[in-house]
């Protein structure tokens, strides 16, 4: 987690000075109130959830960057905020440190979409002994993501008051278990506070037309994850990725691609190369043994989708697998009765292989931010990036992931 606050530190960096030139500051004051859905059976009894939030914002409706005028002048910026989930004594309170992105929604000005993504710290956590109930959070820190809808029902020259409709979540991406995150619906009441009046903060009506332009890319990129594998096995281990992808840019500010990967998982292959319960002569998967190698890694394809902003990207994928061999030891193990043991008595009750299980086996969702060491606006032939995202079976967290990568411009078409 020390990776993702200094990548969170560049993308911050790269949101506030990797432009051409300053934007305005906007401070939005937001408090926010809800409840967090039941994340496990006995999950601890909760009062109302508030947050409280400080939103420093920067303006880019004056951005001659295509990303800013093709975005309709987004605020780009980072939250900082506190809240409390209810029960001090087993939820705790967090820390929240978070990049944002925020648009007109359905092109209507007073309609805004915000999502962003960062970290959280938090002061509870799981403990067997102590805190048994609370099995969302296990780890100090986790990653945290915000989908928000607001309204601006009320605007002065400097100030814009607003209300808005949002979910919350909270998960450490499968680096500990108990893993079963947190998931909170809230309220929200803000007003943004301009540091400029508004008749001066108007988009510039001097820029050249936009150009219609598109360019092809070839991508390589390696990645090294980490995750566990159960309760039993609840030490991290790695998890090694290599990626090979081939997209278009367009109008320099939409990413679409698509491409293979390879995954090897550490925890797999040491289950299978120690010839641990499931895989032991005689056993259900005893065949895994013949390749741990081979039966511990994963192929697929995918497509991804994203937005450049210059130096910071957002990015979306989602795959098929077709070859995953070892996640039914996985599946085996976590789907069944809680805190399956090493030694898995003949009377216990494993995972089953239903239509649940075939969905999640076969399909790979991935989600991240992205820093770009050269600004995309320029179109760069050469580009390198780091990269942070949660990748998932499905829905469900696999590993947390830190990757760097190289991106070849092929050409440009108009």
């Amino acid at each position: 987690m020390k990776q993702l606050t200094f990548l969170i530190a560049f993308l911050v960096a790269g949101l506030i000075i990797g432009q051409e030139a300053p934007s305005p500051l906007i401070i939005n004051a937001e408090f926010m109130i809800g409840n967090s859905a039941e994340s496990n059976e006995n999950f601890p009894d909760r009062n109302a959830q508030f947050q409280l939030l400080a939103n420093f914002g920067w303006d880019h409706s004056k951005r001659s960057e295509a990303w800013a005028r093709r975005l309709k002048g987004p605020r780009t910026g980072l939250s900082l905020g506190y809240t409390n989930l209810g029960n001090a004594d087993s939820l705790g309170h967090a820390i929240t440190a978070m990049p944002f992105l925020e648009f007109n929604a359905f092109g209507q000005e007073r309609l805004k979409l915000l999502a962003g993504m960062g970290l959280s710290y938090f002061t509870e956590k799981f403990d067997e002994e102590t805190n048994p109930n609370n099995m969302a959070i296990s780890t100090d820190l986790l990653w945290s993501f915000r989908l928000f809808m607001y309204y601006e029902f009320l605007r002065t020259r400097r100030i814009d008051y607003r209300v808005g409709l949002g979910y919350f979540h909270h998960s450490n991406g499968h680096t500990r278990l108990p893993n079963q995150g947190l998931n909170s619906f809230l309220l929200s009441f803000s007003a943004d506070i301009r540091s400029e009046d508004r008749k001066t903060n108007t988009t510039a009506n001097n820029l050249p037309a936009l150009e219609r332009k598109r360019y092809s890319f070839l991508s390589m990129r390696a990645g090294y994850g980490l995750n566990v594998l159960s309760t039993a096995y609840n030490d991290q281990k790695p998890v090694y990725t290599l990626t090979a992808e081939y997209g278009w840019v367009f109008n320099k500010t939409f990413v679409l691609s698509g491409g293979f990967y390879y995954r090897y998982y550490q925890h797999y292959y040491d289950y299978i190369a120690d010839e641990e319960f499931l895989v032991r002569p005689g056993e259900e998967f005893d065949y895994l043994t013949d390749s741990p190698t081979w039966n511990a890694s994963n192929l697929g394809f995918f497509v991804s989708g994203g937005v450049l902003m210059n130096h910071v990207g957002m990015e979306v994928q989602i795959g098929v697998n077709f070859h995953k061999p070892a996640y039914k030891i996985d599946w085996r193990i976590n789907q069944g009765w809680d805190n399956t043991p090493r030694e898995i008595p003949e009377w216990w009750e494993l995972g089953e292989f239903d239509s649940k299980y075939e969905v999640k086996q076969a399909v790979m969702s991935r989600m991240g931010l992205k820093y770009y060491f050269w600004g995309t606006d320029k179109d760069p032939v050469h580009n390198i990036f780091a990269g942070f995202h949660i990748n998932a079976n499905l829905g469900q967290a696999d590993f947390t992931e830190f990757s760097v990568g190289y991106i070849y411009r092929l050409g440009s078409k108009d």
